[in-house]
């Protein structure tokens, strides 16, 4: 979003934020609008205020909890309220956000904070009678459950922001001075964890972690004392450090995020440590890969992102060297290098605060990552060994399963649909929640594709869907992960559209190439390997003949698919 427009709706003066948002760094610059003040329900109704033309493309709605929720505010003063009346409350302004979320491409719900000053009922303020703090963590809650279902809607943790600040977060005398609740310190936590919000939204989370070896991973120069006399867990304080960090990195290939090693060292040696030392968390199957010898690391990143077939722009290197990190941001500016601390106490606490990291969704593919790499690395050595390509792709072992759209797949057929490039046809982009009513219309037919083979399960990697335009099926979609490349499963996604074509008795099935500046391949390969014949930009393939059947891939359908392909 490099010129995304923003609206800010409070009860609160919140003008302070806007100039923290409008920065160019760190992430995309804002151009906020204030809604009027303290107006917030009428502003979320209202869709025909001046203030939501244009449609923003994000929409902050941040409240104080007794302002919007009379019975809280009852609570505060002491008065007895019942919870159902309380949560009652707020599932009327859960609704009141749906509407915003129609309006906005993006909606920012803070969650409801109080003043660290105020301690409320004291010793029994977690009272689940009367407990003013008891009543806020159920009401944040209840909010939460009642907006996750809204796609484009993201509650963020404030209390984080206000803890990070301390005492100062919030100032009585600011807000009777002026209405402000919270400092700039405050804002300034905020404005970072919106702009991380785009970014994800956008795509644009880091998909790999690059480490060091040496003093990074573990204490010690391993190639001088030897693995058995690293520093690294056991009682040592700085041991058990880096015994911590390694849990941070490992909880991230949870989260989808890869790791990478990149060490000036000698590879036997290193991958006998990771192999025996008895205090490692990460092993060598955690890592997708590794550029472990003498050789400028800027040269072996660049290597090694080739290898796994990602982006510069994706990656985070960590190291303990100012000297390398300062020569990766001189050679490899795409790349995220943090600075890092001097204290090895702190390297966890380091990790835990990036928020490159953050993505909008996390599902099975996405926490099965890091065993996908490890499968792509039994590929490679397979196909070095093979002795021609048809030899490679029969001893994989292709399996391919289509399935239609439905809740249990939608969010990842999302992500597939809105962030892949290169094999793409249309490069149309889409919510979620559009394609899958999309997907529902009653001349519109769409396929998901899983791939597996002898090594493991790619996941969901392809997309493919036509919709009926008199005797003829109009692609509309034609999208296939960069992993599974070149190997048959572009032809048997081909082959199963043309197959529920005939079944519904069409006689053309036919695809229109929009370029972009990245999907060539997907014209290269219609043009060359789909059999299609073509037009300019338009491939056609008539339906009399049955589409060829892929050598090297079974296909079998997946749940309710059965119903719609034989």
């Amino acid at each position: 979003m490099p010129h995304a427009h923003c609206l800010m709706v409070s009860d609160f003066t919140i003008g302070g934020l806007a100039p923290i948002l409008g920065a160019r760094s760190p992430g995309p610059p804002l151009q906020s609008v204030v809604a009027p003040f303290d107006q917030v329900v009428p502003t979320l109704i209202d869709g025909g205020l001046p203030c939501w033309r244009p449609a923003p493309d994000v929409a902050i709605v941040w409240t104080r909890p007794h302002a919007v929720i009379r019975s809280f505010a009852d609570i505060v003063s002491s008065h007895h309220v019942d919870l159902e009346t309380v949560l009652a409350e707020v599932d009327e302004f859960a609704e009141h956000l749906r509407g915003a979320a129609q309006r906005a491409r993006i909606v920012i719900v803070p969650t409801w904070t109080w003043p660290s000053y105020d301690r409320g009922l004291g010793m029994l303020n977690l009272s689940p009678r009367y407990g003013p703090a008891y009543f806020l963590m159920r009401m944040n809650a209840r909010l939460i459950d009642r907006l996750a279902a809204l796609a484009n809607v993201y509650v963020l943790d404030a209390n984080r922001w206000v803890a990070s600040v301390g005492p100062t977060a919030q100032n009585p005398k600011m807000w009777h001075l002026g209405k402000i609740a919270f400092s700039p310190d405050v804002f300034t936590h905020a404005a970072a964890d919106v702009k991380a919000v785009l970014r994800a939204v956008a795509g644009e989370a880091r998909k790999l972690v690059v480490v060091d070896l040496d003093d990074t991973l573990w204490g010690g120069v391993v190639g001088e004392v030897g693995w058995r006399n690293l520093d690294l867990g056991g009682h040592s304080p700085i041991g058990e450090a880096f015994v911590a960090f390694q849990h941070g990195l490992k909880g991230l290939t949870r989260r989808g995020v890869v790791l990478g090693i990149v060490s000036k060292n000698t590879e036997a040696i290193a991958l006998e440590a990771i192999d025996s030392h008895p205090e490692m968390v990460l092993r060598r199957g955690d890592f997708a890969g590794w550029r472990i010898n003498w050789r400028d690391k800027a040269q072996n990143i660049a290597e090694l992102v080739q290898e796994l077939n990602l982006g510069l722009d994706s990656v985070v290197f960590i190291d303990d060297s100012p000297a390398e990190r300062a020569r990766i941001r001189a050679a490899l500016p795409e790349v995220l290098t943090p600075e890092w601390p001097e204290d090895r106490l702190f390297y966890d606490q380091a990790l835990s605060e990036l928020d490159c990291f953050d993505t909008p969704y996390l599902g099975v593919e996405d926490r099965a990552r890091t065993s996908m790499y490890v499968a792509e690395r039994g590929r490679r050595v397979l196909r070095e060994s093979a002795q021609s390509l048809d030899d490679y792709l029969a001893s994989l072992n292709l399996k391919v399963t289509y399935e239609n759209v439905d809740a249990s797949n939608v969010k990842r057929a999302g992500q597939l649909l809105n962030k892949t490039n290169q094999m793409n046809l249309t490069t149309r982009r889409m919510p979620e929640a559009d394609f899958s009513e999309w997907s529902g219309g009653e001349n519109n037919h769409a396929l998901l594709f899983r791939v597996s083979d002898r090594h493991g399960d790619y996941g969901l990697t392809g997309i493919a869907s036509f919709t009926v335009e008199g005797h003829t099926a109009v692609i509309t979609d034609f999208v296939l992960s960069c992993r599974v490349l070149g190997r048959g499963v572009e032809n048997a996604m081909l082959g199963m559209l043309a197959e529920l074509a005939r079944d519904i008795g069409l006689n053309r099935l036919v695809a229109t190439y929009r370029p972009t500046d990245r999907n060539a391949p997907c014209l290269a390969f219609f043009a060359e390997q789909s059999g299609f014949q073509q037009e300019g930009p338009l491939f056609t393939w008539s339906l009399v003949t049955p589409y060829p059947s892929s050598r090297h891939v079974a296909i079998e359908a997946r749940g309710s698919a059965r119903a719609s392909v034989r």
